[in-house]
């Protein structure tokens, strides 16, 4: 019996009893999700592998997935599912991401001493700096269909992640930024972002035509495959080359990264009681592996690339179980309103 038939009705059952099939569904939703994530990954890894694609070619599908459909997805999004009218607190939502990121730094800055000093600020990055919008937009699409106003909501609140993330991670190994790439700031995802949202607070957005709307939508629903799909490829290309391997320093961090961390975050949630959307997407975000872009930013920054690899594709591996885990507990405690 599907689970929405299931539920029908359930205000006739008592609370205690209707815990167990909503929890176990969320469980279920959240392991298929992350499976089907790390099964396109998967397919990118044979696919690169067997040579069916060059590894050139790897380069060529970033830039389709990150710089056009990407920005189509989200700017489609908002402007199909963001109601200013019944959302008028949207603009909290950068806010609470802003809390989430220090209760990271110094949770990162506590449990980074943990790792051994010669791999410490690998640690310390990959720790920090979470898959924030690829692992969340799967398990939400998963958990409540691809127009749930959940996928929006994640949107605002990331809506800041990437220019931190490219304008900091250098600051981990004691670089100076060599130049200043205001397109690293001002990023098409961003930039998508902000005229979505005016184009819906203005009410302007009735003016795009169905057909331009419907070809963004088609391109967007490319960035998540395609992403996958690279991170696949791109594990593959590093590991061919991997050296020496570091099973207990990854160990560590997959027990830090994957329960310690949103365990912490968990507790400090059910102490404020934020509104349902928030703590939702917060838990997420602690809960996901590192945000696959911390090899190359530490590669550039002079750091091991080797063993943020390792930390990469550990924590991918065990969120398979640690993921589900955590969002089944934290239904236990934060039930929709």
């Amino acid at each position: 019996m599907p689970w929405a038939d299931l539920l029908q009705g359930s205000e006739h059952i008592p609370a205690r009893e209707r815990v167990m099939p909503v929890n176990l569904n969320v469980l279920v939703s959240t392991f298929e999700s992350v499976a089907l994530l790390l099964g396109v990954g998967a397919l990118g890894l044979w696919i690169i592998g067997k040579r069916i694609l060059p590894k050139e070619a790897l380069s060529i599908m970033s830039i389709l997935a990150l710089d056009i459909a990407l920005p189509s997805l989200v700017f489609v999004n908002i402007l199909v599912n963001f109601k200013p009218s019944e959302f008028q607190t949207w603009w909290h939502l950068p806010l609470w991401w802003a809390g989430l990121t220090v209760s990271l730094g110094c949770l990162t800055a506590v449990f980074s001493l943990l790792s051994k000093p010669g791999h410490r600020r690998e640690f310390a990055v990959s720790l920090f700096f979470q898959n924030a919008l690829f692992f969340p937009l799967a398990i939400l699409t998963g958990m409540f269909g691809k127009d749930s106003p959940y996928i929006v909501h994640l949107f605002f609140f990331i809506l800041l992640f990437p220019s931190l993330l490219f304008s900091t991670a250098h600051l981990f190994f004691g670089k100076a930024q060599k130049s200043f790439v205001l397109g690293k700031i001002l990023n098409r995802v961003l930039l998508a972002t902000i005229a979505a949202t005016i184009l819906r607070l203005s009410g302007t957005d009735g003016f795009i035509p169905d057909f331009v709307i419907s070809a963004l939508r088609l391109i967007g629903d490319m960035a998540l495959p395609l992403l996958l799909l690279i991170l696949g490829g791109n594990i593959y290309v590093d590991f061919k080359e991997q050296g020496e391997f570091f099973p207990a320093e990854a160990g560590t961090f997959v027990l830090v990264k994957n329960f310690i961390l949103p365990l912490c975050i968990l507790a400090g949630l059910m102490a404020l009681r934020p509104p349902y959307h928030v703590a939702l997407l917060m838990t997420l975000q602690a809960a996901v592996p590192p945000v696959t872009a911390v090899p190359i930013l530490t590669e550039r920054a002079g750091g091991n690339r080797e063993i943020v690899n390792q930390f990469m594709f550990s924590s991918f591996a065990v969120s398979l179980v640690s993921i589900p885990l955590i969002m089944t507990l934290f239904g236990l405690f934060f039930q929709p309103s």
